[in-house]
Parts: C-alpha cells; structure tokens; sequence
C-alpha cells in the first residue's frame, strides 16, 4: 500500500490541489548550500497554502529542436535528493519528475528501490525521451511495465502537452493510454495557450464519458514571464504562445505584470469551458528562471489562480 499522503488530497474531485514547482539546484553546488537554497524557496512559500511541491528532472532536450538553448543547459543534483530535503523540511508531499530514456529497465528498477528506501520519494511523474531521435534505452511505456513490476506502490503521474494535442491530436488518447498504465493524476507544461488547453481537456472529457470512466485529476501548469529573454525561453520548451499574446508581454511597461494578467485570463477560460466536465483539477506555479522578481511574482500569480480555482469550486457546489 503507498503511504501517499498526495493520494488522500487529491481523491476529492470537489477540491483544488496546489502546488509550487522547482527545479534541482545545479549539480556543481555544495550540499550545504543546496540546503539553505531549500530553506530560502521554503521562506518564500510560508505566506501561501499549497499542497506540495513538485521537483523536476531537467534533461538536455536539445535534440528536440535545432534552435540554440536560450540559457545554457546545466545538470542539476539528483531530484529523488532535493525531493527529500524539501519533504524533511516541509513535511508536505513532493512530486518527483523522473526522465527515464537514460538507463535499462534493470537501472530504472535500481534507481526506483533507491527513490523510496533511501530518498522516500512516494509520488512519481515519469518523463519520457524530449524527441525520438537519439539514444533511447528505455522507452516510456517500458518504464511503465517496469514500475508496474516493482515491488513498491508509488502513487503515479503523467505528463500531458496540449501543443502535441493541436500537432497530433491525439493527446486525449495518450492520457487514457497512460491512465490504464497507472496514473492518477497528469501535469500539463506551461499554459500560455488557452483554446490548446480547453480542446485537449474537452477531447479527454469526452473520450473518459464515451468508455464510462472518470477523468483523472489534471493539474494545470502557469509561469510568469518577465523579460525577451524568458519568453524565448518558454517557446524553445515547445510552449505554444500565441503571437498577439507575445506581443501583448514584449510591447507592455510592465511585461511581468501582462504576463500575469494573461494567465489569469487564460485560466478563468480554461475553467468557463472545461468545469462542466467534472475533471477534477489543480494548479502547479513554476518560475522558469531563478531571477528574483519572476519568483515573487509567481507567488503572486499562485494566489491570484488559487483564488480563482477555489471561487469557480464553491460556486459550482451552489
């Protein structure tokens, strides 16, 4: 049985769940400093209500497109460690991203004994390869039978990109896929695009209710953007922005606070159009640079949507 305390909070479909998500810091920092950059985001976090938090597994994904990587790529310490020294200090359910196309299914059942005896990582969210080219020695739906084999019960997650949705169409059916393969709940990538968003979501409401089950918890992700140089770096990860919206951040005196407002925006019409489907839903607020007026202002842009979520929740229980 998983000892998952995100599994009691996110099994009521009338709930929001909310999280803050993070990155590892970079590899070549000293531990002791990797500890007292845990305490400095924790600091940050004390004035809002979240649920938890969710660290990823950033991967060098420049085999995904030919244009150069706005910031330079650099590894970061392993996110099964930074996952439980912020679980040691808050207390609080830390979702752990994992990239899975690196090792054999021999590695991956290794590194998940290690995850939950020595690093008590209990949530999950497996990642697969950033593209099909280059060397792939565990596909995603390997690691999947891989973690189906294991011995431990995590308590399972997905990915799901509503730009692969409007390229393919066929997310919806990656979602359902994935939820026979275990998963509980799935974390979209930035949302800057709303109809994206709202066509996915609407497609897998309607693919759930056609095969009778009920749609899995989708936690939306937000990040501010406050410069040229963060929304290129929002588009080189595939995040569809659309151009006025771009405009819109680039031409403003305030391009951090447009960018808040947009989001806002986009979520409040995500919810109009999707909320009829009882999809249980969630938040996930990142800031994707380390600069600190991003950070602020994603705590910022967290209580503004967690707001929103639980007033459009409320009203719907009316």
């Amino acid at each position: 049985m998983s000892n998952s305390k995100l599994k009691s909070i996110t099994t009521d479909p009338k709930r929001g769940v909310y999280f803050i998500g993070t990155t590892p810091p970079k590899k070549d920092t000293d531990l002791e400093l990797v500890s007292g950059i845990a305490d400095k985001l924790l600091g940050r976090l004390d004035e809002i209500e979240y649920d938890g938090l969710i660290v990823y597994d950033i991967q060098d994904e420049t085999s995904r497109t030919d244009k150069p990587r706005p910031f330079p790529f650099k590894y970061t310490h392993d996110s099964r460690l930074y996952s439980k020294l912020l679980h040691d200090k808050v207390n609080k359910p830390v979702i752990t991203y994992k990239s899975v196309s690196q090792r054999d299914a021999a590695d991956f059942s290794a590194w998940l004994s290690d995850a939950w005896h020595q690093f008590s990582v209990r949530d999950l969210v497996l990642v697969g390869s950033p593209s099909s080219e280059g060397d792939i020695k565990l596909s995603l739906n390997d690691a999947y039978k891989t973690l189906a084999d294991h011995p431990q019960d995590f308590y399972l997650g997905g990915v799901t990109i509503a730009e692969r949705h409007v390229a393919k169409g066929n997310e919806h059916i990656r979602l359902r896929n994935k939820q026979e393969q275990g998963c509980e709940y799935f974390i979209t990538q930035a949302v800057y695009n709303a109809q994206a968003t709202i066509d996915l979501l609407t497609r897998y409401a309607s693919e759930c209710k056609q095969q009778g089950v009920q749609p899995k918890r989708v936690i939306l992700t937000f990040s501010p953007c406050g410069s040229a140089k963060t929304l290129e770096f929002i588009e080189w990860l595939g995040i569809s922005v659309p151009e006025a919206t771009s405009l819109r951040i680039l031409e403003s005196d305030n391009p951090l606070k447009e960018s808040l407002q947009i989001s806002r925006n986009n979520f409040e019409q995500i919810l109009q159009a999707v909320l009829p489907f009882n999809i249980p839903l969630g938040l996930n607020i990142e800031s994707l640079t380390n600069r600190k007026e991003e950070i602020d202002a994603a705590i910022l842009l967290f209580k503004l949507l967690k707001a929103t979520l639980d007033l459009k929740l409320a009203e719907s229980q009316l």
